[in-house]
């Protein structure tokens, strides 16, 4: 691994989906480190999130999509008007996001929460 950040970035960029869905990761809530002992956890469709940063600081929703493509996530009521008058979703960040509830219908998902 190079420590030069033209090369890091580029790794970043072209990484493949399977890499890239341990990149889409966002804290814990307090109530949620306490419970399962860990700090972050992969974001997922159906998961609650607080935003944490920008325009949106403060508020919560339900992460509606997450684009391993680039990154991102959408969150129901995180939107913008476009200059035709309608609303699509700001693609977020999950750093900046704070998971408050977890989306807990899938078994393996419970374990590796679970899992030290």
């Amino acid at each position: 691994m190079s420590k030069l950040p033209r090369k890091q970035r580029k790794r970043l960029h072209q990484a493949p989906l399977h890499r890239r869905q341990k990149m889409v990761v966002s804290p814990l809530s307090a109530e949620l480190r306490e419970k399962y002992g860990k700090r972050s956890a992969r974001v997922r469709r159906g998961d609650t999130v607080r935003m944490l940063r920008g325009d949106f600081a403060g508020h919560e929703g339900k992460v509606e999509k997450v684009i391993l493509k680039t990154g991102k996530i959408h969150v129901a009521g995180v939107t913008i008007q476009k200059a035709n008058a309608t609303d699509r979703f700001l693609p977020v960040d999950p750093s900046n996001c704070e998971i408050t509830k977890l989306e807990l219908g899938d078994e393996l998902r419970i374990k590796s929460l679970e899992r030290k």
